[in-house]
């Protein structure tokens, strides 16, 4: 399998980010999301203007993995926690997405992605990571549940007028 190095992202990735995003929300949820509303919510939530902001914004975290050529395949965002949960910005970070394209999953890819950002997280202070998944994404359960995340809580989201529901997952560092 090709080898990913990961670094922060910087202002220029935002592109990359752009496409990488919406490609793999695309690849993610396809099969269950409405076709116009899925694509109207991955040119707002992944367009190239919300990378560039999430970029320009220091309590914001991206990360993005390249292949040695530096074609960029997976990437994870961390953030103040928004979650309709109590959080403590001070101690709690969230995961807000994480996304490997499928020919780089497995392989330890994963791992090494919660590791870098279980690194940052210490680097910023937080005591607890906080993420939300898909009910119906179980292979992505099961690795958080391997990485020590215990289901939380529950979030609604809406994708055009459909409302889908997240599990909100948090593992004490």
């Amino acid at each position: 399998m090709t080898p990913i190095a990961w670094r922060r992202a910087e202002p220029q990735d935002a592109a990359a980010l752009s496409i990488l995003g919406g490609a793999t929300f695309l690849a993610s949820f396809a099969h269950d999301h409405p076709g116009a509303a899925l694509v109207a919510h991955i040119r707002n939530a992944h367009g190239e203007a919300y990378y560039q902001a999430a970029l320009a914004d220091p309590a914001q975290t991206v990360l993005i993995g390249e292949t040695p050529l530096g074609a960029p395949v997976g990437y994870v965002m961390m953030t103040p926690p928004d979650l309709p949960l109590p959080t403590d910005a001070a101690r709690d970070l969230e995961i807000k997405r994480v996304y490997l394209l499928a020919g780089w999953q497995g392989g330890g890819h994963g791992d090494r992605v919660m590791a870098l950002v279980e690194e940052e997280a210490r680097r910023r202070g937080a005591q607890r990571l906080l993420l939300a998944v898909y009910p119906q994404n179980e292979r992505a359960r099961r690795f958080y549940a391997r990485h020590g995340f215990v289901h939380v809580g529950e979030l609604t989201f809406m994708v055009g007028d459909e409302p889908f529901r997240d599990l909100i997952y948090a593992r004490t560092l």
